[in-house]
């Protein structure tokens, strides 16, 4: 005897639900989400648009600053001393940055650049 699968729209609804949490939208959105998608696929695009400019924008904010090291007043620039934990947090972090600004980098980019 053999059993036929039928998941009556499960899936798609999982797919849907997915989607609603990821853009952090309540139960109330899902008919929307399903009848009219464009505008929360706006939404998403918006929000990965914002994401890869802030690792864009930490990735300048951890390379070194310019060869200058002195205050706009002539004065040199105090120096700060941290644990060895607290930098290797560090390095992890910009590691972490870099890796995720490579592969956006290594993205083929769409017609409008994104």
């Amino acid at each position: 005897m053999s059993v036929i699968e039928h998941d009556f729209g499960a899936g798609k609804r999982r797919k849907e639900k997915r989607f609603r949490d990821l853009l952090s939208l309540d139960a109330l959105h899902e008919q929307n989400v399903r009848n009219n998608p464009l505008p929360y696929l706006e939404r998403a695009s918006e929000r990965i648009y914002q994401l890869e400019k802030t690792i864009f924008e930490a990735a300048l904010a951890a390379r070194p600053a310019a060869a200058d090291e002195t205050t706009p007043d002539g004065a040199p620039v105090p120096t700060v001393t941290i644990t060895i934990s607290e930098y290797r947090r560090l390095l992890a972090c910009r590691k972490l940055v870099d890796t995720a600004l490579e592969e956006i980098q290594a993205r083929p980019q769409d017609d409008d650049g994104r």
